[in-house]
C-alpha cells in the first residue's frame, strides 16, 4: 500500500494529536465517590469504573478522592477539601475541576462555598439537591435510639470501615449522619447554608456561575439496564419509594443544580459512574464518553 502524502500525514497525526488533548482542561478534574465509595478497592476496582483512564487518555491531569464513606455531608466534604487542597498545593494548579457523583456531588459544593478561591467549577451526577427518598423514609421511620436505628448504624457503619480498610485507608463512619444529611429535611439545611449553584424552583435550571465558580449537572432516569447486574433489582426495588423519575437512589428533579446538561440519561445510579464492572444500558450512552465530553467542554470555557 502506498504511503499518505505528506499532507496526509500531516493530517493524520493533528487527528492523532487532537484526540490525545481531547480532555486536557486547564486545570486538574478531580473525581468525588458518593456513600459508600471509595477510591480504588484493592488498587484495582476504581469506584469511577475506568473513567479517570479514559480522561487522562485524553489528555486530562485526574485525581480521585477518599472520603468517609458515611458521615454528614460537611465532615465529607472537610475530608475533600484537605485533599483538593494538597492537590492545588503539589500541582501548583492554582484550582480544580470537582466531579461528583451523588453525595461527592454535595461534597464538592460544600468545598466550593468554604474555599471559592481553589474551585474552577462544579459538576454533579445524580446527586440529591433536594433531597433522597430512601433517606426521608429512613429518617421518618427510625425511632432516634431504636433498635432499628442502631442496626442500621451497626451495619452502615461496618460496611464502611470494611470499604475504607480495602481501599487502604481508615476513615470514622456515620451512617445516621448520612442519611440525616441526604434527606429531604437535611438539604433544606444544607441548601440554606449553601445555596450556589440551586435552581430557583425544584426542577428549573440553575445559575451557570457563581463567585467564579462554573456548576453544571446531569443524571439519568433509567433504572433496570442490564439482565446481569445483581445492583439493577435492588434499584428498581427503592425506585418505588419515588414520586417522579429517577436512576433508582435520586429524583430527576432533585438532580438539578448549575447548568442541568441532561437529566434522562439511559442510566441508573450506578450506571452514571460506569459500576458494575461496566454492565451498562448497551442502547445508551457509554458514562466513559460523557465524561469525556464534558472535560472537553471544560476545556473550551478555558477551565
Amino acid at each position: 500500500m502506498d504511503e499518505p502524502a505528506d499532507a496526509e500525514r500531516a493530517e493524520v497525526g493533528e487527528g492523532a494529536l487532537a484526540m490525545k488533548s481531547y480532555a486536557q482542561t486547564r486545570y486538574p478534574i478531580v473525581l468525588c465517590h458518593g456513600m459508600a465509595g471509595f477510591k480504588a478497592m484493592f488498587g484495582v476496582i476504581d469506584y469511577f469504573g475506568g473513567i479517570a483512564a479514559a480522561l487522562r487518555a485524553g489528555g486530562a491531569e485526574v485525581y480521585a478522592t477518599e472520603v468517609p464513606q458515611f458521615d454528614s455531608t460537611e465532615a465529607r466534604g472537610e475530608a475533600l477539601l484537605a485533599q483538593v487542597e494538597d492537590i492545588v498545593a503539589r500541582t501548583g494548579s492554582g484550582k480544580v475541576n470537582l466531579v461528583g457523583h451523588s453525595h461527592g456531588g454535595l461534597d464538592a459544593r460544600y468545598v466550593a462555598a468554604v474555599r471559592p478561591d481553589l474551585i474552577a467549577s462544579v459538576t454533579t451526577i445524580g446527586s440529591p439537591h433536594q433531597g433522597a427518598e430512601l433517606a426521608s423514609f429512613l429518617q421518618e421511620n427510625l425511632r432516634e435510639g431504636g433498635f432499628a436505628e442502631g442496626a442500621l448504624s451497626f451495619l452502615a457503619n461496618s460496611l464502611g470501615a470494611v470499604l475504607s480498610l480495602l481501599s487502604g485507608h481508615t476513615a470514622p463512619q456515620d451512617a445516621i449522619a448520612a442519611v440525616r444529611s441526604l434527606s429531604a429535611a437535611g438539604m433544606r439545611e444544607f441548601n440554606a447554608r449553601y445555596p450556589a449553584g440551586l435552581p430557583d424552583g425544584r426542577c428549573g435550571q440553575g445559575p451557570a456561575e457563581e463567585g467564579g465558580v462554573r456548576f453544571f449537572s446531569w443524571s439519568g432516569t433509567s433504572i433496570v439496564t442490564s439482565l446481569i447486574d445483581p445492583t439493577d433489582l435492588t434499584l428498581g426495588l427503592i425506585s418505588k419509594l419515588y414520586s417522579e423519575s429517577n436512576d433508582g437512589m435520586v429524583g430527576r428533579c432533585s438532580s438539578h443544580f448549575g447548568v442541568v446538561l441532561r437529566d434522562d440519561y439511559g442510566m441508573n445510579h450506578l450506571d452514571e459512574v460506569n459500576q458494575l464492572f461496566g454492565f451498562i444500558n448497551l442502547s445508551g450512552p457509554n458514562p466513559k464518553s460523557v465524561f469525556r465530553s464534558h472535560a472537553s467542554r471544560l476545556k473550551g470555557i478555558g477551565l
